[in-house]
């Protein structure tokens, strides 16, 4: 890896985005490189400058970032002018080029990490618009989360100490005496589990949650209060 590879690694080296060989590789480059230790201490405070800043608008600052580059490297050089002159217009465009670069690859690499630690947030379930639960004798624990849909009702179950073995299923009973399976799961050798069901029956008819084994035999009933 020559001088200016080595150069192009600082933005990924300023967020922690090169593997062990790549960052010992830099490392070892900064320890004779007095300018690259410069421009490293320049660009310290961009990964806290982009925590603080929206996925969206991080990634509008990545373009923004790389439209000013481009026009930075993009000066036309004046002609004629003395060989000297030449030689120094052209070191401080590669300065200019390789903090560009750093830039570029720092704001980029804060945007994937951004992106990675928003997608469970965007992913998250929907806040139940109510939540019941219900502890049996035998220490089986269940709790229910209901969210309104315009088609029902979705049902976010969350279960411990169950019995770890079998089938079990959730069941809703609407308040005309109706009733609709909402669910399904096998029986896991902890005793939680975390599943989503559904039912077409509407949140304000819903009467009862129940939780049946595989011979249908009730082993928790949460009761839905009527209004």
């Amino acid at each position: 890896m020559n001088d200016t590879e080595v150069h192009q690694l600082l933005g990924a080296y300023l967020l922690g985005g090169l593997e062990p060989a790549e960052a010992a590789a830099f490392e070892q480059h900064l320890s004779s490189c007095a300018e690259c230790r410069q421009e490293l201490d320049e660009l310290a405070s961009l990964p806290a400058l982009l925590d603080a800043l929206p996925v969206p608008d991080a990634v509008a600052l990545t373009a923004a970032v790389a439209a000013a580059r481009e026009r930075a490297l993009a000066v036309p050089e004046p002609v004629p002018v003395p060989r000297r002159l030449l030689d120094e217009l052209a070191a401080r465009r590669r300065k200019v080029r390789r903090r560009w670069f750093a830039a570029v690859g720092a704001v980029a690499a804060a945007c994937l990490v951004l992106g990675f630690l928003a997608g469970p947030l965007l992913n998250q379930p929907a806040k139940p618009d109510a939540s019941y639960s219900v502890q049996a004798s035998n220490g089986l624990q269940v709790t229910v989360g209901l969210v309104k849909k315009t088609w029902g009702t979705e049902l976010a179950v969350d279960g411990r100490s169950l019995p770890i073995d079998g089938t079990f299923s959730l069941w809703v009973k609407d308040r005309d005496g109706g009733e609709d399976r909402a669910c399904a799961w096998t029986a896991t050798p902890s005793g939680k589990v975390k599943i989503t069901g559904a039912t077409p029956v509407q949140l304000a008819s819903i009467a009862s949650v129940e939780m049946r084994n595989g011979q249908q035999q009730t082993l928790a009933v949460i009761a839905v209060p009527d209004g």
